[in-house]
């Protein structure tokens, strides 16, 4: 090609339709390839609305293609970047630093994923006195419960209301007896209290409880702290984490530690998994660092460099990333292994429990020594060593130090230590590909997910030498025995690769209990495939097999795109009449593109940072253009 020249311009509606887009929306030229460049920009409009603040699970994704284009068609572009100032800014960070994940409401961790919950499994426990402000029916239980049987010591029942059950306390000291209901720790990590309280002057509440065949000990408690004057506040009890939460116990009891009378509310009291999730700092700490890339808003890294400090500070220490050199996860119920067990014969058992998930791919129980974890990991030591270099080089700029800042040589090093170790550690040398996980077996798990590996690639974890071997295999140039997918049918789907391509009816988390009975390429994560993530492959292409390549794949992306709007969308050209189903929407299916699929923005983006090499800076930008023949 004579030219390759990328024109930013850009404006925003509310509209996700294509058609009607602004006259200032990006549009990319290519001298001879005008029609796919107006498909490009129509698949970049279609997905543009939705590209603002989600989870903190896009927060690595969505400001690639949310920042950038320079519209000020109805303030669209200070209204962008706006809302990532307020989202970035706004994310929680509890007092150790873990990043939240900030999905919706939900009855599981309320810093976590919002499953599973306590009634998915069988040896957790739940009492509802009321669902006011909770989660709907389908990620609770459906039936309240009432006080029956629960034992009252220095306070009275004092009957119902719409916020719960109301225990009017009349003494110090007042104790809150549930009824006596078996559990078993590990699927106990944590015990959620939904409450308020009024008076009880200085108040220092606990939990404990009594083992199997046991009593109640001053041993075995542990404290936390009471409501303030916010109304009902949701209490999480990290129990796992004291030495004599073992085992099975039999009853659990509220002590109050109340110096005064007062009331006390309870809305719910039920067994919590621990459904955190371990790349929310990756991907908070590269969010902030695009959002300042793009806006150089020094007022914003000011504030948040702390912040950002104390969350790759918190991976370190927790996944123990500096003794490891790479992310490892030792959370209840999330050391790499499924929540089902295929015996020799064939059967099943379900592990409830076991196999809770880390990432966007919820299905699937990565965890202990976790490559996909690591592989973010590594770009956000990367990240942060960029923007600590450019604090150190801009003193006007008037960033804060401290103890928590970091050396970006140091940073540097390390990030080339983790690199090295895990591309050894994960690295499976039969299949010629990493895998997910090692698990606390010490086994290995691979079913040819292209998404980690060309992640991998792109993100300049793999080495040389992986990178070659992982797009011979992508591409079909070498097949992987034992592989369902082998060979060109790896692209079955056209606009992208599949997700795997080795069926996988064993490694889920235990409520997937029925896997086998979803056909191959089904279900997202098993075959299916998401749109979004052809970014990352046309970039691994493009690293490893050259700007050709890349535009080549990009090519037969356009083509497929153009046949869908031919139809009239996603939903008219995967309405049965052909091989595909749709997931999104509350609708189950092996395909991602639209509804909470918002990554399809991603795809475009290869124009900017791909082919041009375009890379924002605090104080500039770079440029390294692979364009091509």
């Amino acid at each position: 090609m004579d030219a390759f020249v990328l024109i930013v311009s850009f404006a925003c509606t509310v509209s996700c339709e294509v058609g009607g887009i602004p006259q200032d929306f990006p549009t990319f030229h290519i001298p001879g390839a005008e029609n796919e460049m107006s498909l490009l920009r129509d698949l970049f409009w279609l997905h543009y609305p939705g590209a603002g603040p989600k989870a903190t699970l896009w927060d690595e994704w969505l400001p690639d293609a949310s920042l950038w284009p320079a519209v000020e068609t109805e303030g669209s572009l200070s209204r962008m970047r706006k809302a990532w100032r307020t989202a970035l800014s706004a994310r929680i960070l509890d007092p150790e630093g873990y990043v939240a994940t900030h999905q919706h409401a939900s009855i599981a961790h309320q810093l976590g994923w919002p499953f599973p919950f306590w009634n998915q499994g069988r040896r957790g426990f739940g009492w509802h006195f009321s669902f006011k402000n909770t989660v709907g029916a389908n990620w609770r239980p459906k039936d309240l419960n009432r006080p029956d049987g629960w034992i009252l010591y220095g306070a009275k029942d004092a009957g119902m209301n719409d916020e719960g059950w109301v225990i009017q306390v009349e003494q110090a000291n007042a104790l809150i007896t549930p009824p006596k209901k078996r559990c078993h720790t590990f699927e106990v990590p944590f015990v959620q209290l939904r409450w308020k309280t009024e008076g009880l002057g200085e108040c220092q509440p606990f939990i404990e409880w009594a083992p199997a065949d046991g009593d109640f000990d001053v041993t075995r408690r542990m404290y936390f702290d009471p409501p303030g004057n916010e109304g009902i506040v949701y209490s999480m009890i990290p129990l796992y984490r004291h030495p004599l939460w073992q085992g099975e116990i039999d009853q659990l009891r509220i002590g109050l530690r109340n110096s005064q009378p007062g009331q006390v509310v309870i809305q719910a009291l039920f067994s919590q998994y621990d459904t955190r999730h371990n790349i929310n700092a990756q991907n908070f700490i590269r969010g902030c660092a695009k959002y300042f890339f793009w806006t150089r808003d020094l007022a914003f890294l000011r504030a948040n460099i702390q912040r950002m400090r104390t969350a790759l500070r918190f991976l370190m220490h927790e996944h123990q990333t500096l003794a490891r050199n790479v992310v490892f996860t030792d959370w209840v119920g999330h050391d790499g292994r499924s929540g089902l067990r295929i015996g020799p014969e064939g059967k099943k058992e379900v592990l409830t429990g076991q196999g809770i998930g880390n990432n966007y791919w919820d299905l699937l129980p990565f965890g202990w020594f976790d490559c996909y974890a690591t592989i973010q990991y590594y770009d956000a030591v990367r990240t942060l060593a960029e923007i600590e270099r450019e604090i150190k080089n801009h003193p006007e700029w008037n960033i804060p130090d401290g103890f928590l800042a970091f050396n970006p040589e140091e940073l540097e090093r390390h990030a080339e230590e983790v690199k090295r170790t895990g591309n050894q550690l994960f690295w499976n040398p039969t299949t010629g590909r990493f895998v997910a996980c090692v698990d606390r077996d010490g086994q290995s798990h691979d079913y040819g997910y292209t998404f980690l590996n060309l992640e991998a690639i792109h993100y300049g974890f793999a080495n040389e030498e992986h990178a070659k071997a992982i797009m011979q295999w992508i591409t079909g140039e070498r097949t992987v025995d034992g592989d369902t997918s082998q060979g060109a049918d790896i692209y079955h789907w056209r606009f992208a690769p599949r997700a795997s391509t080795r069926r996988n009816v064993e490694w889920y988390f235990w409520a997937w209990q029925s896997p086998e009975s979803i056909p191959w390429g089904g279900q997202v994560q098993d075959g299916g495939a998401v749109l979004g993530f052809s970014y990352h492959d046309l970039s691994a292409r493009l690293k490893t097999l050259g700007p050709d390549n890349a535009w080549e794949r990009l090519q037969e992306i356009l083509r497929w795109f153009a046949e869908v709007q031919a139809a009239g969308g996603y939903r008219k050209y995967y309405d049965g009449s052909r091989d595909g189903s749709l997931q999104g929407g509350g609708t189950p299916g092996g395909l991602g593109m639209d509804h909470e699929f918002f990554e399809s923005v991603l795809v475009p983006q290869i124009m900017l940072y791909g082919f041009l090499g375009f890379a924002p800076k605090g104080d500039g930008f770079g440029l390294d253009p692979q364009l091509p023949a």
